[in-house]
């Protein structure tokens, strides 16, 4: 499960499921505005990267991402899917402009599950963002709200903020963009999610500066089922936990009784048995095939 050699380039990071690779030669012009971000088969939850991979995941969000991109109209960090990507990596890997990434996660909630539920029960807010009394799992928020996160270490747990602190973070008028631009992809996204039967829940996207031209830039993954929250808008039923289009059959699997893992422990989670990765990728097929109109192959 470690990052491939590749030709012509140098690996610099891995993170959770994606790694990051420079070019070898950065004296060749532009070399050292792009990265190479290359999707792994690899699976996180409850805040570990699992022993197991589930097949095709790698292309499947990234050909997501790259449809995405395109259905959006948002400055966004692509330069080539094809040419100039090594074909050990092809179809799951972008050659990318290199940006001074923002270090907070900005998400938009349309509907009030996961972590904003619980903190609603506390305190009837989300972020420091007040919501009105009565609502349940899977209520609609009518506008969508935008919860940042603080970004933390692989193997830590994102830490939910409010606006305030974003402000502290990047600046008044940077902090005001990330909520605009978050916010813009969320609605326009939501729209061409229903068309297909499928609620976006919430979603989380990363921004960074391009430092060419000082603009506001996309970065990393969009809307896929490992930074949002899809619901099959034939099941919604508010008031109880809704099927998603993402990691849920691994998350059941790992807090069952059969896995015998407890989450809370040190212990690495134990390696998935196979029905398990296969309805997973099945989902994220699904997912995939929903939205975009295309058949994966």
């Amino acid at each position: 499960m470690s990052a491939p050699e590749l030709a012509g380039w140098t690996h610099a990071y891995s993170g959770k499921v994606r790694d990051l690779y420079v070019p070898a030669d950065l004296s060749a012009p532009g070399a050292r505005e792009q990265v190479l971000v290359v999707a792994s088969d690899r699976i996180s939850a409850y805040d570990h990267v699992l022993s197991t991979e589930i097949p095709d995941k790698g292309r499947i969000l990234t050909q997501l991402s790259l449809w995405w991109f395109d259905q959006l109209d948002v400055p966004n960090h692509v330069i080539s899917a094809h040419e100039g990507v090594p074909a050990e990596v092809a179809g799951r890997a972008m050659i990318c402009k290199k940006l001074d990434m923002f270090p907070v996660e900005c998400i938009a909630r349309g509907y009030l599950t996961g972590s904003g539920l619980i903190e609603y029960r506390q305190s009837r807010t989300v972020c420091e963002v007040p919501l009105p009394a009565g609502l349940v799992d899977g209520s609609r928020l009518e506008p969508a709200i935008f919860t940042p996160s603080a970004k933390a270490e692989v193997g830590e747990h994102d830490e939910n903020i409010s606006y305030d602190a974003v402000v502290e973070t990047v600046g008044a008028g940077t902090a005001e963009t990330l909520r605009s631009l978050t916010l813009e992809i969320y609605t326009a996204a939501e729209t061409i999610a229903r068309e297909r039967g499928i609620i976006l829940a919430d979603t989380k996207v990363e921004f960074g500066l391009d430092p060419s031209n000082g603009v506001v830039t996309l970065g990393d993954e969009v809307l896929t089922p490992d930074s949002s929250r899809f619901w099959d808008a034939a099941l919604y039923a508010p008031g109880q936990a809704q099927p998603s289009f993402d990691k849920q059959y691994v998350r059941d699997w790992l807090t069952s009784p059969e896995s015998g893992w407890d989450k809370a422990s040190d212990t690495p989670p134990p390696a998935l048995p196979a029905d398990v990765v296969e309805r997973t990728r099945a989902r994220y097929v699904e997912a995939y095939e929903r939205l975009t109109g295309k058949a994966f192959n």
